[in-house]
Parts: structure tokens; C-alpha cells; sequence
């Protein structure tokens, strides 16, 4: 009797392996771009990413975090590339699980002080950082399509800091992706208020987990600590 309950135990063991290395094998199922990265754009095949590590959902940050302001400007053409590079012109944007939920203690600890956040970019389809490098070609301003970006990852986020009360931007000394010296977070000859306003963008975002682009006030990171792949999905299908 015993015998034949660890061999049907043996047999159901077996059977959960299979699949689970079989659900496993599905997940990883990716397109090689013609740089060499390994992507995920099928919708099904990120879904089954998911299913296998819940922390890689994409999260919409709006749902998330209501009193979010978007300015997404590669919605538009106010941008240095003067394109709309989200066509159609996406309302949302995502980041994975764990950054978006981090993202969320960032404005509710602004929120206390009066402040909030304004979201300029976070995931960016990998088809998109293409096209910025082969308009720019220059690895200060833009990504090398050969190793996919946090943006592509949906670790990454561009923002800034505004007053709740008058909804206006704080003076961070230049605009969103300006390439210059001015715009490193170790450029000093800027007026105090400004210092102090890239001082509390800067430590509020790592107090909570993010990392700085040491050239970017506006961009900062989630570490790449679970394998997050790189995506090219549409942003209406990840909405689905």
C-alpha cells in the first residue's frame, strides 16, 4: 500500500515538473531584434511572464496613483525630436509592479509637503528607443538599441516635482531632456531654490528605492533585480 502511494506521488511530481518547466520554457519565448536584444512583443507571451513572477505586471500609473499629472511627450511633438513617437498618441503609461508601488509612496510623502509628481515618460516600447538612436546616434542623449533601456524594461521614469496648489512645475534650472552639463545632478552653479528643488526630487526618489541618472535630474531607475525583459508592446495592449 505504502509503496503505491509514493509511486502515484513520484508520478504526480513528475507531472508538475513537466508543466511547470514547460509554462516556464513558454514564458521565455522572444524576438531578436536586428541589434541582438531579446524582446518580448507578443501580449500572450508577456502574460505568461507575469504568470510566473507576478512583480513583472505592468501597472498603469494613473490607476494606481489618481493624483498623478502626465505630460508624456513623446505623445506629442514637444519633444527634442520634434515627433510624435507614441503614434496613436498614448494616454497611459506603466511601469513594473514594484516601481509603480514605490512610485506611489513617492507622491503620497510629496503630497504631505504639498507637492506632487508630473510624469513625463516611464515605459517606452524598445521600437521607440530605436527610433531615437537612429535619429541621434549618441549614447549621452540616447540608449543604445543594443542593450534595450530601463524605459524599455518599465524601470525607468522621467518626471519632476509641481505645486500642488498652483499646479506649476518647481524650477529644476532646465527643461525635460536638455543634453547639457546644466541638467547633470552634480552641476552646482545654479541658483539655491533650484539646487534645493532637484535636492528634494532627487533624495525622495531613492529614499524610496529609485536610483539617479547621474546626467538627467528627471530620470531615475528601478533596479533590474528580477530579469525584467525588455518589451515592445503596444501601449493599448498592455491597457487590455
Amino acid at each position: 500500500m505504502l509503496y503505491k502511494i509514493v509511486f502515484k506521488l513520484g508520478i504526480y511530481l513528475m507531472v508538475v515538473s513537466f508543466f511547470f518547466h514547460a509554462t516556464t520554457c513558454l514564458a521565455q519565448t522572444t524576438t531578436v531584434s536586428k541589434y541582438g536584444v531579446s524582446l518580448i512583443n507578443k501580449p500572450a507571451d508577456y502574460q505568461l511572464t507575469v504568470r510566473n513572477d507576478s512583480a513583472k505586471k505592468m501597472v498603469e500609473l494613473l490607476k494606481l496613483i489618481p493624483g498623478l499629472v502626465y505630460d508624456l511627450r513623446y505623445a506629442t511633438t514637444n519633444n527634442f525630436t520634434h515627433l510624435q513617437l507614441y503614434v496613436p498618441a498614448t494616454r497611459f503609461t506603466f511601469l513594473r509592479l514594484p516601481a509603480a508601488r514605490a512610485l506611489a509612496t513617492v507622491q503620497k510623502e510629496l503630497n504631505s509637503r504639498g507637492y506632487g509628481l508630473k510624469i513625463f515618460d516611464a515605459y517606452r516600447p524598445y521600437s521607440v528607443t530605436v527610433k531615437f538612436w537612429e535619429l541621434i546616434l549618441d549614447e549621452r542623449y540616447v540608449a543604445n538599441p543594443v542593450k534595450g533601456s530601463g524605459h524599455n524594461r518599465g524601470l525607468a521614469v522621467d518626471c519632476t516635482i509641481i505645486d500642488l496648489k498652483s499646479r506649476r512645475e518647481l524650477d529644476m534650472g532646465t527643461g525635460f531632456d536638455n543634453f547639457s552639463d546644466t541638467a547633470h545632478h552634480n552641476f552646482t552653479a545654479l541658483p539655491a531654490a533650484v539646487l534645493d528643488h532637484r535636492k528634494l526630487l532627487k533624495e525622495v526618489m531613492e529614499k524610496h528605492g529609485f536610483n539617479k541618472l547621474d546626467t538627467e535630474w528627471w530620470h531615475f531607475y528601478w533596479s533590474n533585480d528580477r530579469g525584467y525583459e525588455v518589451l515592445d508592446i503596444p501601449f493599448e495592449e498592455l491597457v487590455k
